[in-house]
């Protein structure tokens, strides 16, 4: 009767090992709870073929406990958050938050600062005979007001100043 010697695996039943689980029976991503690995077949020594025909250890598999469902889960809420508007002197293409509908802003111009800065300017260098009113008329120096088509709300203003 010969003894195996210490490079060479015991008798008994196939002593290749297991292929490791796969990442869904790790984490059990389809169930509530991990399974546990399957045993590893392998001699009472404890030591398995390598590759090399040295013996080796059994791989040891760790499985990641799931988490238990809570019945008193809170739902979750999508929320939307829509980009700021910038407003400027030409029309904008926008979605209106009065009515919710997607609309192209309708223009107002009314006199700001820059148009009583224009008027102000003109009189101090003489044109008092009624040419000092002329940036109440011209639409670039004056205020933006942006209004929705629709519900005519006021949606927003550009300032010159």
């Amino acid at each position: 009767m010969s003894v195996p010697g210490p490079y060479q695996a015991a008798p008994g039943p196939s002593s290749a090992p297991t292929a490791p689980p796969s990442y869904e029976e790790t984490v059990a991503v389809n169930g509530y709870y991990p399974t546990p690995p399957a045993p590893v077949p392998g001699p009472t020594t404890g030591l398995v073929a390598g590759p090399d025909g040295k013996g080796m250890s059994p791989p040891s598999y760790y499985t990641q406990p799931v988490p238990v469902p809570n019945a008193n889960a809170i739902a979750v809420q999508t929320v939307y958050v829509q980009q700021p508007v910038t407003f400027f002197d030409r029309p904008v293409q926008m979605c209106c938050p009065s009515c919710s509908k997607m609309i192209v802003t309708q223009l107002s111009y009314n006199a700001g600062a820059l148009t009583w800065l224009s008027c102000g300017s003109l009189c101090l260098l003489g044109c008092v005979a009624g040419c000092c009113f002329i940036p109440f008329c011209v639409d670039a120096l004056q205020d933006v007001d942006h209004y929705c088509p629709n519900c005519k709300a006021l949606l927003g203003t550009y300032k010159r100043l």
